[in-house]
C-alpha cells in the first residue's frame, strides 16, 4: 500500500518548505501556504519509521471540515483543499506557542497529576480527581512549540507575556478563541456520542495583522476523544475510558519500553499494528465526521498531489 513518507515538491513561484513532524508546508510567493499532510505518524515528538495507511488522508479531511464548521466563531487561514491530503491558506506567523485546552483529567495531565503536581503550567488542579474525571472547568495549559526534533514544553501564561513570546493584547484574543473553539468542538462530539477529552490549536497572524487559527483542528493527533455511551458507568468502576485518539499508540510505546527519552530505542511495529492504527484513525473519521471514509487512490500518489496542488494555482 502505498503511503507518503515525504514529498519533495517544486511548484511555481515557490519560496520554500517546512517539514514538520507530520505535515509539510509549502510558501508560495509569501502569499499563500501549501500545506501537505503525510502519512507519517509522532509520538513523544518522535517521528516513528513507519507510515500509516491514509492517515494523511483523514487528517486533512478532518481538519478541513473541523474549520469550516467552526468559521462562524473563528476566523481561520483555509482557502481550499484540492487534494484529499491538501489544504492550502493564507501565509501566516505563527505564534510559537500551543494552546493546549483540558476538559478532563486525562494523557499529560493525568500523568503529572499522579507524581502529585497539582499546579500544570500554573493553572491548579483540584484535589481529590481520578484519572479521566472532568474538571469544574476548562484549563488552558499552553506549551512551547518546538523546532523539528526537540520536546514541545509546558509553559505558563504568565510565563508567556514576561519572555515577550506573544503580546498580552494577542494572547488574550488567542485565549477566547482556544475556549470558543472547545465549547464549538465539545458541541460537535456531542451530536456524535463523544466527549472531546482536550484538543491542542495553534494560531498565527494574516499579513494584515489579522489573527486567525492555522494547522490543525480536532484531529485524532491534536485531540482526545471518549465514547459518552457508558463514561461515566466507567469512571465509577475504575475501568479504562473507551477512547478515540493517538493516545493508544502512546501506551503502546510505553508498554513496549519507550517514551522518547535519550538513549530508548523504538520498537518495531508489525504490519499487524500499522493496519490496526489505520483502521483506528478510519474508526474515528466517521465517528467524528459521520461521514463514511472513502479511501483515496494511492497509486502515483505523489502524482496526484502534484497535479492537484498545480492545478489549483494556476486558476
Amino acid at each position: 500500500m502505498n503511503t507518503i513518507n515525504e514529498t519533495n515538491f517544486q511548484f511555481p513561484h515557490q519560496k520554500s518548505i517546512y517539514k514538520g513532524k507530520v505535515r509539510e508546508v509549502y510558501n508560495i510567493d509569501n502569499q499563500l501556504l501549501v500545506m501537505i499532510a503525510t502519512d507519517r505518524l509522532s509520538a513523544f515528538d518522535v517521528i516513528l519509521p513507519k507510515q500509516i495507511p491514509f492517515k494523511g488522508q483523514i487528517l486533512n479531511q478532518i481538519a478541513t471540515k473541523m474549520m469550516k464548521d467552526t468559521a462562524d466563531v473563528v476566523p481561520n487561514w483555509l482557502i481550499a483543499n484540492p487534494d484529499e491530503n491538501v489544504a492550502i491558506g493564507h501565509l501566516c506567523e505563527p505564534f510559537k506557542v500551543e494552546m493546549v485546552i483540558r476538559g478532563y483529567l486525562s494523557g499529560h495531565a493525568a500523568r503529572e497529576y499522579k507524581l502529585g503536581k497539582r499546579v500544570l503550567c500554573g493553572v491548579e488542579m483540584p484535589e481529590g480527581l481520578k484519572e479521566n474525571d472532568k474538571f469544574p472547568t476548562p484549563i488552558i495549559t499552553p506549551s512551547t512549540k518546538a523546532d523539528n526534533g526537540e520536546h514541545d514544553e509546558d509553559i505558563s501564561r504568565e510565563a508567556i507575556l514576561e519572555k515577550g513570546i506573544v503580546s498580552e493584547k494577542d494572547y488574550l484574543v488567542v485565549e477566547d478563541y482556544t475556549r470558543k473553539l472547545f465549547k464549538r468542538g465539545t458541541e460537535i462530539a456531542a451530536k456524535r456520542g463523544l466527549i472531546l477529552v482536550d484538543t491542542k490549536y495553534e494560531f498565527g497572524k494574516t499579513k494584515d495583522g489579522k489573527i486567525v487559527l492555522i494547522d490543525e483542528i480536532h484531529t485524532p493527533d491534536s485531540s482526545r476523544y471518549f465514547y459518552a455511551d457508558g463514561y461515566q458507568e466507567r469512571q465509577n468502576t475504575g475501568e479504562a475510558q473507551k477512547q478515540l485518539s493517538k493516545e493508544f499508540v502512546r501506551q503502546w510505546l510505553i508498554e513496549n519500553g519507550f517514551q522518547g527519552k535519550t538513549g530508548q530505542q523504538i520498537p518495531e511495529m508489525s504490519d499487524e499494528k500499522i493496519i490496526e492504527i489505520s483502521n483506528r484513525y478510519i474508526e474515528l473519521y466517521e465517528q467524528i465526521t459521520g461521514e463514511e471514509f472513502i479511501k483515496a487512490k494511492t497509486e502515483n500518489v505523489l502524482n496526484r498531489i502534484e497535479k492537484n496542488v498545480l492545478d489549483f494555482l494556476s486558476i
